[in-house]
């Protein structure tokens, strides 16, 4: 007999810079010469080579079951073409094997700002309706090799999740 997943729905709300606070920092346009301040995405990436680059996503969709963060850097995304997005994250914790359910939270993402992750943030996503978009990402050149931990919610708790727009 198989086991039944349940299936959670988390509800998108428009990231703001207050309500994004806790997993990193929003980043809107500002004028250019303005000087460097903590309106501007305030990165960490010392602990290697940082790696930017664009990274095309299709067909994405809004459920996730496994969710995954990095503990050496920061790590900027933002979408190309102005399109909305989806993601989810869970502040950072010690635990570096799970995160906290009760803290998982969904965001819109609107095509005229990038987000910049706090390390060790936990993140699912991009996720989008549209059939492509592409990424810049910004991280270290290893990342997605040296620095990648993942959790499965279908393995520990049977369940995936589903982001409502």
């Amino acid at each position: 007999m198989g086991t039944s997943k349940i299936v959670q729905t988390l509800q998108a709300e428009l990231v703001t810079a207050e309500n994004f606070l806790p997993y990193g920092q929003v980043i809107f346009a500002s004028h250019d010469g303005k000087a460097f301040d903590i309106e501007d995405a305030q990165l960490i990436l010392d602990k290697g080579v940082p790696r930017f680059y664009i990274m095309r996503l299709t067909a994405r969709g809004r459920n996730f079951h496994t969710i995954t963060r990095h503990v050496k850097c920061t790590q900027c995304l933002g979408s190309l073409e102005g399109k909305d997005w989806l993601i989810a994250v869970c502040p950072p914790n010690t635990n570096i094997d799970e995160p906290v359910l009760s803290e998982i939270k969904a965001f819109r993402i609107p095509g005229n700002c990038f987000i910049k992750l706090n390390v060790g943030t936990w993140h699912a996503g991009p996720y989008f309706e549209h059939d492509v978009v592409d990424f810049y990402n910004l991280e270290l050149n290893d990342t997605n090799v040296t620095d990648h931990f993942t959790h499965s919610f279908s393995k520990s708790h049977q369940m995936e999740f589903e982001i409502l727009q």
